[in-house]
């Protein structure tokens, strides 16, 4: 018998090595699609789970739409004003305006057995009819109990029972590079399943600083929003809200709401009506290595602090304008956007140590926070001032620039004080420029020092080492900000 078995053995042996290369490579091929299939993870489960927990929403809102002759919303002016026949017969055609109800639709998931459902607030916003429809095909009107659009979460009710629901996870502990899966209704299509993968963590978008989103390449469409982000477990780990994208589709980007912050914002709306959030008061940058260099640090990191905002927790606290935040509360700070996230989820009246770099030295602060003010002042939004004759202007031909002190137009608008800063009046080639300073930007800061008049200024600059790199801080019509200037060696 072992004697066959060897013959045997020989003979397959012969045989492959007589087969065709193409056969072999076939074998081979299939081979690896097994072994791959097998790697990959089977969703079938997790959808029959979750889907019922998976809602449809959709809305209606009362919109006035001009007839077709008219140009647009007409001005709200008085009956006797001059200009009311104008815009009455121009804007209006002169009849009242046409009303239509505009539809939309998204996606959502239940949370409680009584009925709470989650979503995103740009979702359900200035709707006066919401609509949740479940897998078996129930639909209910349902109840805005609290809506937040920082953070682009909304709480809805409906009157049920015994409703099925998801299983809440923790999107700390996803990791990047692991599998998660979408349910949703993209373009109205209901309970589409998609997967990808996390493509990384923590990112912050310029619209919304309080959340820092999952980035994922699942595929996700307008339809999708508000719905359910899954682990392999079944677990929800975030709600899928943006997409970035230059056609309006899926284009490989997609982010979700952390769910520990959903969670949170959902008992503060179900409890207190509105959603309350920490507040340290300052307004940050993001550290360049050019900007690193010259605040003597070893590389980018933390968020940088271009203003202290008056009356706030930070400026009570101690912090100042060049301080380099990089930890809260214990935590590293990477970069500029982590921190809102950290602040806002910090309780009212706590108070934190606050670990920054000044002056090359790391120093702790402690700053008790305050509560986030539903309009937040920012002393940068203010149009730019108007040109006023040239006062006492100083030329340095080391930075290729000329600056004057700012006038008292400047002054009130910016809100500088008596001595503070100077105006760049004209710039020339040279490192002013490289730096990125422009005409009209007024330096208020420079090398860690405040600027209080030209000769000051002109003082400064000439003690500066060659072949150095420092801060300068510019006030410009959108708010202050940090370069880094390089002086020639």
């Amino acid at each position: 018998m072992r004697s066959m078995g060897l013959h045997g053995v020989r003979m397959a042996g012969a045989r492959v090595a007589q087969a065709p290369a193409w056969l072999a490579l076939l074998a081979a091929m299939l081979l690896v699609s097994f072994g791959a299939r097998a790697q990959l993870p089977d969703f079938t489960e997790l959808v029959e789970r979750n889907s019922p927990a998976v809602v449809n929403i959709s809305t209606t809102q009362t919109v006035e739409r001009r007839g077709p002759g008219g140009l647009g919303p007409m001005p709200d002016l008085p009956e006797n004003h001059p200009f009311r026949d104008f815009f009455d017969r121009f804007f209006n055609d002169g009849e009242p305006p046409e009303s239509y109800d505009a539809r939309s639709l998204g996606s959502g998931f239940i949370i409680s057995e009584d009925g709470y459902v989650l979503t995103n607030h740009h979702v359900v916003e200035d709707a006066d009819e919401i609509i949740v429809r479940l897998s078996d095909r129930r639909e209910f009107v349902a109840e805005m109990i609290g809506g937040d659009p920082r953070s682009d979460l909304a709480l809805l009710k409906i009157d049920a029972e015994d409703l099925p629901v998801v299983t809440i996870g923790e999107s700390s502990e996803l990791q990047v590079g692991e599998w998660v899966l979408a349910i949703g209704s993209p373009f109205g299509f209901e309970h589409s399943v998609t997967a990808g993968i996390v493509s990384a963590k923590g990112r912050s978008l310029p619209t919304e600083n309080y959340v820092p989103f999952i980035q994922t390449d699942v595929a996700i469409n307008p339809g999708n929003s508000g719905g359910p982000l899954f682990n392999l477990d079944g677990e929800v780990v975030g709600i899928n809200s943006h997409i970035y994208s230059r056609t309006g589709g899926f284009m490989g980007l997609s982010f979700a709401i952390p769910i520990e912050l959903a969670m949170s914002v959902s008992e503060q709306l179900r409890t207190k009506g509105r959603v309350t959030r920490g507040w340290l008061g300052v307004l940050i940058q993001d550290v360049t290595r050019d900007l690193a260099e010259s605040f003597g640090m070893s590389r980018p990191q933390g968020a940088l602090v271009a203003e202290v905002m008056p009356d706030s927790p930070a400026a009570a606290g101690g912090l100042q304008a060049g301080d380099v935040i990089v930890e809260y509360e214990g935590k590293a700070v990477p970069r500029s956007g982590a921190l809102p996230p950290m602040v806002g989820r910090t309780e009212i009246g706590e108070d934190v140590g606050i670990t920054v770099i000044r002056n090359g030295e790391r120093e702790t602060l402690t700053v008790t926070i305050g509560e986030l003010p539903e309009e937040t002042p920012r002393r940068g939004e203010r149009t730019a001032p108007e040109p006023e004759p040239e006062m006492a202007p100083g030329q340095s031909e080391r930075l290729g620039l000329t600056v004057r002190s700012p006038n008292d137009t400047e002054r009130e608008r910016l809100e500088l004080g008596d001595n503070l800063g100077v105006v760049v009046e004209s710039i020339e080639q040279g490192p002013a420029s490289r730096a990125g300073i422009q005409r009209g930007d007024i330096i208020t800061m420079l090398d860690g020092e405040r600027v209080t008049s030209v000769d000051d200024f002109m003082e400064r600059v000439d003690a500066l080492e060659p072949g150095t790199s420092v801060p300068v801080l510019v006030q410009r019509p959108n708010g202050p900000r940090f370069l880094a200037l390089r002086l020639p060696d």
